[in-house]
């Protein structure tokens, strides 16, 4: 049962009764609709080994302690193609009898995921199971936005949408649209994000990032949202150097396979040395299970010990930050690597896409030359309310969205 204490809103509710219903689901809805939180306490009603949750990519699978979709199924990297993936899967006996054990799965965000993938996981799904019902007769429930960052897709220009393969309709999945927003606040905020989200361009859109052009000093400290990795090291490390304080260098501690812990330096939110002050300016990188902070939420280093790093957040609040582990998790869903360290990292900057799935107190973003669709409402919609926004610059062209992507909601919604 879910604790009495939390409150759905009426999407979640309805959502949560197609949740229970057995049925194959794509549990949908726009930045902050609470998708995740409403999964969080759904999967809490479940064996979590007999319905596991798959991550889309390596480095979210270690922030929500679950297995890769890859792995899951064995997919690799598809090497040979669709039929040849399929072939070596099913030839893994420890593949196909864990596929035979399980009731069924959890995709976490679905958009970054290829139809290519999705249909080969899908025929492995089904043939290890030797049922002609789609997944095998598994239930599959996807979680995402395709609104938000699309699958890679190299050297294509139309993007590889899952929804556009057969297998999507094969699978028969129930549209549950979460509406009401859970982390934003400001209704006329949240009017112009829907327009973003649409990549419609209106005379109120103009007009209110217009009034958010602002030409912020480096001095002044908000997560700047980059859209490159190179630039976001580059602007951390001069903010760090900026301050006069002794600079601590706390080590994260591995554990595992010399080749499992390669694998998760890269995917780890932790860098291996992290590197602070006091007086840094940091972001937290898990949901606090106490509820003192989130995923994104900011603040000041006020104290550094060997067990705990004393955070003033914007909010004024001071909490104190323990030490965590961040897991690798195998296809069987046993740990093989863990990372320990504190779950902070220097918040003065961050890239758009590593910023997906957090909720940030304020943020200084250009909107200018962005390329994939999706990438300015992503930024946009990090906030609370507009209050937090500050814009280096924008254009018209950066504010897109996939036409394939209107067509699939407006059918389907």
């Amino acid at each position: 049962m879910l604790e009495n204490s939390v409150e759905l809103t009426p999407c979640q509710e309805k959502a949560l009764k197609q949740l229970k219903s057995g049925e194959n689901t794509f549990l949908s809805g726009g930045a902050g609709t609470g998708k995740s939180f409403l999964i969080k306490h759904f999967h809490k009603t479940l064996d979590a080994k007999a319905f596991p949750i798959l991550a889309s990519t390596g480095a979210a699978s270690v922030l929500v302690g679950g297995r890769t979709f890859h792995s899951f199924f064995g997919l690799g990297i598809l090497e040979g193609g669709v039929e040849k993936t399929v072939e070596k899967a099913l030839s893994n006996k420890r593949l196909v009898k864990r596929l035979q054990k399980v009731q069924g799965v959890i995709i976490d965000e679905v958009s970054m995921l290829s139809s290519e993938v999705l249909q080969a996981a899908e025929e492995i799904s089904r043939l290890a199971r030797s049922k002609d019902s789609p997944w095998g007769g598994l239930q599959v429930i996807v979680v995402g936005d395709f609104a938000q960052l699309p699958p890679v897709t190299r050297g294509q220009a139309q993007k590889d949408w899952a929804f556009l393969d057969p297998v999507w309709q094969f699978s028969d999945f129930k549209l549950s649209l979460l509406r009401e927003q859970t982390r934003c606040k400001d209704k006329d905020y949240m009017e112009i994000l829907e327009e973003v989200r649409e990549g419609r361009v209106t005379d109120r859109v103009k007009s209110y990032l217009d009034s958010k052009l602002d030409d912020i000093s480096v001095d002044v400290d908000l997560t700047r949202l980059f859209p490159r990795k190179n630039m976001v090291s580059d602007f951390n490390n001069q903010k760090l150097e900026e301050i006069e304080s002794e600079e601590i260098i706390i080590e994260s501690v591995y554990s595992g396979a010399q080749r499992f812990v390669d694998r998760l330096t890269k995917m780890a939110p932790v860098p291996p040395q992290l590197r602070i002050k006091v007086g840094a300016y940091v972001m937290t990188l898990q949901n606090d299970p106490k509820g003192r902070f989130v995923n994104g939420s900011t603040g000041y280093v006020k104290e550094i010990s060997n067990n705990t790093l004393l955070l003033e957040l914007v909010s004024g609040k001071i909490v104190e930050v323990e030490k965590t582990s961040f897991s690798m998790l195998d296809a069987e869903g046993e740990t093989v690597a863990t990372l320990t360290n504190f779950p902070v990292n220097l918040a003065w900057s961050t890239t758009i896409h590593k910023s997906q799935g957090q909720t940030l107190d304020k943020v200084y973003v250009d909107l200018r030359r962005l390329w994939e669709p999706g990438q300015a409402y992503v930024a946009l919609s990090r906030i609370q309310e507009g209050e937090g926004l500050y814009l280096r610059g924008w254009d018209p062209s950066s504010i897109k969205a996939d036409h394939e992507v209107l067509k699939f909601y407006e059918d389907n919604g």
